[in-house]
């Protein structure tokens, strides 16, 4: 049948459209999947209060993950006053609580310390009250769950009872407690196997499973489904130019189609809120993802957070 020269340019164009689409599809397909660009508090030399979410404004970040100060033997963000001053910082800033992290378990390890089961208790209730849903449960220094290459036997056990304990009342408000560790993705997925509840997963940190010899693209892949949030930091200098190779992470997370929060950690030189500016922008770029827009940066950054926080617990 004769195509006609209207016809022909049409079908042309559609052509070219499609081929267009197409080469979009990877970046346009990370767009949409929901990753968000965050920061840990301690990173940017404000653990324990909403002056994080003032300067996550001020280079344009979307959340920060939040530490809490040791107030007596309970956890600050779990008070009602606390958590009224992070809602009123979100409100006026439009960055988000994107996770909590239960830190003081690196010196008062989960396993053996007596209020573990009650910071558990109060992680989750927090967690609910600020309206986010993942968690970081750390286990370093003291609360390492290896000595040398062997893992604490005994420590793991109590960690799995102490978790198991608590992830009915995690699954009922909707948390996720995340444990963050040196042990392999393999060790990780036999704890979760013990502990046997959706409501604990992995909390993955690309930068230490690099540095511990893992290989973590591979990981990724054989922890798909259990990993609640990434911690996004490098072993040396900037993404795109030292340390950590992105490319593969980033590949093996589009494979599992991971979407959740990557939260930045650590930074290098005295720029530090550069740092942060510049890894941000490197991660976008990667995922495809959108900066957020100038009109919100500049409102938000506007905003000042009160004065007079207790200093956090060394």
């Amino acid at each position: 049948m004769a195509v006609s020269r209207r016809g022909f340019l049409a079908g042309w164009a559609a052509g070219v459209a499609q081929l267009a689409l197409a080469r979009k599809l990877p970046a346009m397909k990370e767009a949409a999947a929901g990753l968000r660009v965050g920061i840990c508090d301690w990173s940017i030399g404000a653990a324990g209060g909403t002056k994080a979410l003032e300067l996550a404004a001020r280079i344009g970040l979307e959340g920060v993950q939040i530490s809490p100060r040791l107030v007596g033997d309970k956890l600050s963000f779990a008070a009602p006053q606390v958590q009224k001053e992070y809602k009123e910082a979100v409100k006026a800033t439009g960055v988000q609580v994107a996770s909590l992290g239960l830190t003081v378990t690196n010196r008062c390890a989960l396993a053996t310390d007596p209020r573990g089961p009650a910071w558990l208790e109060q992680l989750i209730d927090a967690t609910n009250a600020l309206g986010c849903k993942p968690t970081l449960i750390a286990f370093f220094g003291r609360g390492d769950l290896r000595a040398g290459k062997q893992l604490k036997a005994k420590e793991v056990a109590a960690v799995v009872e102490r978790l198991k304990a608590a992830a009915p009342r995690a699954k009922e408000k909707g948390v996720i407690l995340g444990i963050e560790n040196t042990l392999s993705a393999k060790d990780n997925l036999a704890i979760l196997d013990r502990i046997g509840s959706e409501a604990v997963q992995v909390y993955y940190d690309i930068a230490n499973s690099t540095a511990g010899g893992y290989d973590v693209p591979a990981e990724i892949r054989m922890l798909k489904g259990r990993i609640c949030e990434f911690h996004f930091k490098n072993t040396q200098g900037l993404f795109g130019e030292a340390g950590v190779d992105l490319k593969p992470i980033a590949k093996a997370m589009r494979e599992i189609d991971w979407q959740g929060w990557l939260i930045l950690e650590r930074s290098f030189g005295r720029d530090r809120l550069g740092y942060f500016q510049k890894n941000a922008a490197y991660i976008r770029k990667l995922f495809g993802l959108k900066a957020p827009a100038k009109e919100t940066l500049q409102r938000s950054a506007t905003w000042r957070a009160p004065t007079g926080l207790a200093p956090v617990e060394p």
